[in-house]
C-alpha cells in the first residue's frame, strides 16, 4: 500500500506539476572521499534529493532527464582558456574544492562538473518550450549547479566554471534576446556571477545573503546580519521579489547553506523557512519559465533543503521531509528486495543442504553461513559501491570470503587502473548477542584508497596506512540490509578511537545512555576542529573533562532494525553535565 504522503504527492503532481522535470545524474555525487570529512558536505545532495522525490511520488520517472556534458566551445564563450585548461591539473581541483591534490581524480571531478553546467543549459532550453496547455510557465530543477563563485578567469569556494553564465552564453548564441534575471538566494554573494554576466545588460541580478564582501556592481544585493532567521529573511524576499523586473526567463540558486547551522553559511533559516522561499518564488514567477539550482549547502540537512525545493516546484507542497528518513536505507531495503538467496549465496545443492542438516560448515567459505565471495561482489555492484570505486581509479575487482577462528572475513580486492591489485574494502564479522538481542557484530572494518595520499590537509588518523574511501555510510546501511536478511536485530560494533564513532554516529547509538550522552557533548566540543586533530587530541590525553584527561571510552554502538527506546532524559543529562575542553584552545 502507498503511504499517504506519496499518494497526495501524486495528485498534487498532476495538479501543480505537469510542467515541471528534473536534471540528474549519479555522477553529479564528486568523487572526493575526503570532503566530508574535512568540511562537513555530504556529496550524496544530489542522490538523496532525487531517491526521495521518486520515492514520495511528488515526480514520475518521465520526469528526471539525464545531462550531457557541456561542450569546452560552450565554456570557453565565458571563461578564459587559461582557466578552462587549469581544470586538468589536480592542484587547481584541490584549490577550489579544498582537499589535497592526491584526492583529486581529475577526469572524473571534470566529469561531475560538466555534467552538472549540460544540465543548466539543457533545463534553460528546455523550460523556454511553451508551457504545457493550461499550466503555468515551465519550472526545471537541476540537482548540480549554481556555481557562483566562479568568474570569467578566476574561480574558487566549490565553483570551477559559472553554469548559469555559461547557460546565458548559450542561450545567446542561439538567438534568444529576452531578459533574464538571476535570483541568488545562496548564503553567499554571487560575486563571480556578477563579474561574468556585467557585460549583458538584459540580465537582472538579485541578491540575498549573509556575506558582506562588499557592493558588486550591477546586482540589487541585501545582506542580512549573522544568525538571521525566517522572518527577516522572507521579508527581504518579499522586498526583493517586488523589485524585480519582469523576464523572459529566470535562473534561482536556491541555496541550502541558509539554514542554521551551516557549516559555511551565516543565516539561520528553518527547513520551513526555505520551503517557505520557494514557494514564494514559484508564486512569483508564475508566468516566467524558471532553472533552479541547489548552489551550497554544507551541513546534514542540505539535502532536506533541496529536496524541499522539488517538493514546492512539482506539487506545491508544504510537507516536511520526515526528520528521521534515511533515504539511503530506503533505497537499499528496495534493492535488497530484488536480490535474491539464490544470487547472494551458493546454489542450495543436495551436498549443501545436508551439510547445513548436519551442522556443519559447507566446504566453500561462506559469509555468516550464507553470503558467497561471488554472492557479495553482485550485491556490491548492484548498490552501487562498485561504480563509485570505478570513479576513484580501481577495477576490475575480487571478492573473497574466509572463515576465521573468530568471525568471518570478507575482503574486496580492485586493480588500479588496470594495473597492481589493492585491498579496498576488509571486514570481519559473526552473529553475537548484544544488549539481550542477536546482532550482526563488526570486529574489523577498513576502507582503504590506496591511490590517494595523506598531506597536510589530510593526514593519516591513528593505525590508518592510507586514506579511506569515503563510503563508512554506505557500508553500514549494507551491513543493516546483512542483518535484516539473516533476521538480527541490529549492526553493533565497539569503536576504538573517537574518529570511528564519529563516522558513524548518524546512524549508530552507544547502548549506555550516559555514554552517548557524554559523546555527544564531545562532538560538539569538538566541533570546528579538524576529525584528524581531534582524535589525536582524544588519544593524546590534550582533551579534558572536569579537569581531568578525558580517556576514550571505546563502549558498543548500535544500529537497531526497529526502533529501540532510548532514555532520552539520561542522554541529555548527560550531554549537558559534560563539558570538554582542549589543552592549549
Amino acid at each position: 500500500m502507498q503511504p499517504l504522503g506519496a499518494i497526495q504527492n501524486r495528485m498534487r503532481r498532476w495538479l501543480f506539476g505537469r510542467g515541471f522535470a528534473l536534471w540528474y545524474d549519479p555522477r553529479y555525487r564528486l568523487p572526493l572521499p575526503s570532503l566530508e570529512a574535512r568540511r562537513g558536505v555530504d556529496a550524496r545532495r544530489p542522490d538523496f534529493a532525487a531517491w526521495f522525490l521518486l520515492e514520495r511520488g511528488a515526480l514520475a520517472p518521465g520526469q528526471v532527464h539525464k545531462p550531457a556534458r557541456i561542450s569546452y566551445d560552450d565554456m570557453a564563450r565565458v571563461h578564459s582558456a587559461e582557466l578552462l585548461e587549469s581544470l586538468d591539473r589536480p592542484e587547481t581541483l584541490a584549490r577550489i574544492y579544498s582537499v589535497a591534490p592526491g584526492d583529486v581524480p581529475a577526469e572524473e571531478l571534470l566529469t561531475a562538473v560538466r555534467l552538472a553546467c549540460g544540465g543548466t543549459l539543457q533545463a534553460a532550453r528546455s523550460c523556454l518550450r511553451p508551457p504545457v496547455a493550461g499550466s503555468a510557465a515551465r519550472r526545471e530543477l537541476n540537482l548540480s549547479g549554481g556555481f557562483h563563485h566562479a568568474g570569467r578567469a578566476r574561480n574558487g569556494g566549490f565553483c570551477p566554471v559559472n553554469d548559469v553564465a555559461i547557460a546565458v552564453a548559450a542561450l545567446r548564441h542561439d538567438g534568444f534576446r529576452g531578459r533574464v534575471a538571476v535570483l541568488d538566494l545562496d548564503a553567499h554573494a554571487p560575486d563571480g556571477t556578477a563579474d561574468c554576466l556585467r557585460e549583458d545588460g538584459e540580465v537582472w541580478m538579485g541578491s540575498i545573503s549573509g556575506a558582506d564582501w562588499g557592493p558588486l556592481p550591477g546586482v540589487d544585493e541585501t545582506v542580512l546580519p549573522k544568525g538571521a532567521g525566517d522572518v527577516e529573511y522572507l521579508g527581504a524576499l518579499d522586498a526583493l521579489l517586488s523589485r524585480m523586473p519582469q523576464a523572459q526567463l529566470a535562473f534561482v540558486l536556491a541555496g541550502g547553506d541558509v539554514l542554521a547551522g551551516d557549516a559555511l553559511g551565516r543565516l539561520g533559516l528553518s527547513l520551513e523557512g526555505a520551503r517557505e522561499r520557494d514557494l514564494r518564488v514559484v508564486d512569483a514567477l508564475h508566468r516566467v519559465p524558471s532553472v533552479w539550482l541547489p548552489a551550497g549547502g554544507y551541513g546534514p540537512d542540505a539535502w532536506k533543503a533541496l529536496a524541499g525545493t522539488g517538493l514546492a516546484l512539482a506539487a506545491r507542497s508544504r510537507a516536511k521531509v520526515p526528520a528521521d528518513y534515511d533515504p539511503l536505507a530506503q533505497r537499499y531495503s528496495r534493492i535488497a528486495a530484488r536480490l535474491t538467496p539464490a544470487e547472494l549465496g551458493p546454489p542450495a545443492g543436495e551436498d549443501e543442504m545436508l551439510l547445513a542438516e548436519l551442522g556443519q560448515r559447507s566446504a566453500r567459505p561462506l559469509l555468516l553461513g550464507f553470503y558467497s565471495a561471488e554472492g557479495l561482489e553482485l550485491a556490491l555492484s548492484r548498490y552501487g559501491l562498485l561504480a563509485e570505486l570505478r570513479r576513484l581509479g580501481y577495477g576490475p575487482f575480487r571478492a573473497t570470503v574466509s572463515n576465521q577462528a573468530v568471525g568471518d572475513r570478507a575482503q574486496l580486492f580492485g586493480r588500479a587502473q588496470g594495473g597492481e591489485e589493492h585491498l579496498l574494502i576488509e571486514c570481519v564479522v559473526e552473529k553475537r548477542e548484544v544488549a539481550g538481542e542477536p546482532v550482526l557484530y563488526v570486529h574489523w572494518l577498513t576502507l582503504r584508497h590506496p591511490l590517494a595520499r595523506f598531506s597536510p590537509q589530510r593526514p593519516p588518523l591513528p593505525d590508518q596506512e592510507v586514506p579511506g574511501l569515503g563510503l563508512a555510510r554506505e557500508i553500514t546501511t549494507l551491513f543493516a540490509r546483512m542483518a535484516e536478511r539473516l533476521e538480527l536485530a541490529g549492526v553493533a560494533f565497539r569503536p576504538a578511537a573517537f574518529h570511528t564513532a564519529y563516522a558513524g554516529r548518524a546512524q549508530l547509538r552507544f547502548v549506555d545512555p550516559a555514554r552517548q550522552g557524554r559523546f555527544e557533548a564531545l562532538v560538539r566540543d569538538l566541533q570546528g576542529i579538524p576529525l584528524a586533530a581531534a582524535t589525536v587530541a582524544v588519544a593524546s590525553g590534550w582533551v579534558m573533562l572536569a579537569g581531568q584527561p578525558y580517556p576514550w571510552e571505546p563502549d558498543e554502538m548500535v544500529l537497531w532494525r526497529s526502533p529501540h527506546a532510548q532514555d532520552a532524559e539520561a542522554i541529555a543529562a548527560a550531554r549537558e553535565a559534560a563539558r570538554f575542553t582542549v589543552r592549549g584552545l
